[in-house]
């Protein structure tokens, strides 16, 4: 179960994961946040305006429903795009440190997922390809999909369609049916939009800005998981030996099946 609330977690951050309003000039359309949100993510974005990797602190909120009870945390991620010009499916890496309420620690070097539960002196690995193979409809496969979020969800303006400072509300809700996600719901940041508009006028860089604030994943049994982001920072060329994971010595290694379904 735990597992289970974890990829939950790693996709509500995508990691991985919209009424028209008016900014500046420009009124706002919904093709225009969808973009804000998917190019920097894409191959085929200028050099200048894709994101290439960031880092971020997290604040993490989860509702059980059935027991009526909130579930906070927080912690420190970084994630990275592998692949200059290439497709990005099956490539991304992260490090998700917990500190608050339990020191936890999720790594993936892209091909093996590393979940290190310190107080249980555990780690449960996993290979990220076979588990999204045999687990299709599992959130974390929608982990490598920032790029193109139509391709997995159908996108439209969450009701109400912005927050109080403005910021644009999207909500996706996945082309096939799962069984661990009903709908995600993603605040964009103004001011990421407007950045993304002006770029497209100018048809310059215009600087990068990170347009997640927070996500909210919700699963069919009306549990949900908002994680909101701060103190960002894009494109520091983060390490590869930040993801990869040495198994401490003494540890137990748990290998869960296949068919185990997360």
């Amino acid at each position: 179960m735990w597992v289970r609330n974890v990829k939950l977690s790693v996709i509500a951050w995508l990691g991985l994961v919209l009424a028209a309003t008016t900014t500046g000039a420009w009124a706002i359309e919904l093709n225009d946040v969808v973009s804000t949100l998917e190019t920097p993510f894409q191959a085929s974005a200028d050099k200048g305006a894709r994101i290439f990797d960031y880092s971020a602190d997290v604040a993490q909120e989860s509702r059980i429903a059935s027991l009526d009870r909130m579930q906070q945390a927080s912690g420190h991620l970084e994630v990275a795009f592998a692949g200059q010009g290439h497709e990005q499916d099956h490539a991304v890496k992260f490090r998700w440190l917990y500190l608050h309420p339990t020191n936890q620690e999720i790594v993936s070097d892209g091909k093996t997922l590393w979940v290190y539960l310190p107080e249980n002196n555990q780690v449960i690995q996993s290979s990220i390809e076979t588990d999204q193979e045999a687990n299709k409809n599992d959130p974390m496969v929608f982990l490598t999909g920032l790029g193109n979020l139509s391709r997995d969800f159908q996108i439209g303006w969450a009701t109400p369609s912005s927050d109080h400072q403005g910021n644009h509300i999207l909500e996706l809700t996945p082309r096939q049916a799962s069984p661990m996600i009903s709908r995600l719901a993603i605040v964009i940041d103004r001011q990421a939009v407007q950045a993304y508009l002006e770029h497209r006028q100018r048809s310059d860089a215009g600087g990068i800005h990170f347009p997640i604030i927070s996500t909210t994943v919700y699963d069919p049994n009306g549990n949900s998981t908002i994680i909101a982001f701060s103190n960002l920072k894009v494109n520091l060329g983060i390490p590869e030996t930040r993801f990869k994971f040495t198994i401490p010595e003494g540890v137990q290694v748990v290998r869960p099946p296949v068919s185990g379904g997360g």
